[in-house]
């Protein structure tokens, strides 16, 4: 009975930490996010939002709008630390960020790199592509250090963190996020190709990243995602016209 009790009262005081590590986001960052739309010509919470990564660029940009209306860029966090090179995730340990499109599906409040944001890595097409133990817990955290995650630093995760939890409540869903090798225009595609001992398949895998990229680009609306029925490819097709 000791044991639980003891265990009760950490449990209470983690809990207690976490929700003063996020009350302290919301005091020291809600303010200047709010300004952020106000300057954006936006409304405060998002309706919809979108986040999109680069990894050569070591960019991490923060899309909103109303919903179903074409999207604005409001912020853009450096990315301070991201392990690995370009191309995907494919082993457990390989220390890669994956490449592909995902959603933010979890947060975690008790983080010890501050605050961070689960990557819902693997998805149908790293599972298929990987090997057995395809790895997961890919996070964007603070703290600056990354074993596959994407790290910002811990104010911008802050801002970060505060500006997904509620836009999530307000759309209702979990929050796309993709992320991207690099800039997927034709000088970055090409740049892809020049690399030294690039693969055929590494090419292909790229490049059927392209259209979530482009379509992105053409209509400023996140496109529909899917995996084809055989598990080899996305299928990727514009935004849903606004109703």
């Amino acid at each position: 009975m000791k044991v639980l009790a003891l265990w009760g009262v950490l449990l209470a005081s983690l809990c207690a930490h976490a929700e003063d590590r996020v009350a302290g986001a919301r005091k020291h960052q809600t303010a200047a996010l709010v300004q952020s739309f106000r300057d954006a010509g936006l409304s405060w919470p998002p309706e919809e939002l979108y986040l999109r990564a680069f990894k050569v660029e070591r960019e991490l940009e923060v899309w909103a709008g109303p919903r179903g209306k074409p999207l604005v860029k409001v912020r853009t966090f450096p990315i301070c630390a991201a392990s690995g090179d370009v191309g995907p995730k494919r082993a457990q340990g390989d220390e890669q960020v994956p490449e592909g499109f995902y959603t933010v599906d979890l947060f975690n409040p008790w983080s010890a790199f501050h605050l961070s944001m689960r990557v819902s890595y693997p998805n149908a097409l790293d599972r298929k592509l990987g090997t057995a133990k395809p790895g997961g817990d890919i996070y964007i955290h603070g703290n600056c250090v990354s074993i596959g995650c994407l790290a910002i630093e811990d104010g911008p995760i802050e801002a970060l963190y505060v500006l997904v939890t509620e836009a999530r409540a307000r759309m209702g869903r979990d929050v796309p996020v993709h992320i991207f090798p690099r800039r997927l225009d034709a000088a970055g595609l090409a740049a892809l190709d020049a690399l030294p001992g690039v693969t055929d398949a590494r090419r292909a895998f790229w490049r059927g990243l392209e259209p979530g990229y482009r379509l992105f680009e053409e209509q400023r609306r996140p496109p529909r995602v899917k995996v084809d029925a055989k598990a080899t490819a996305y299928v990727v097709t514009p935004a849903l016209p606004a109703r």
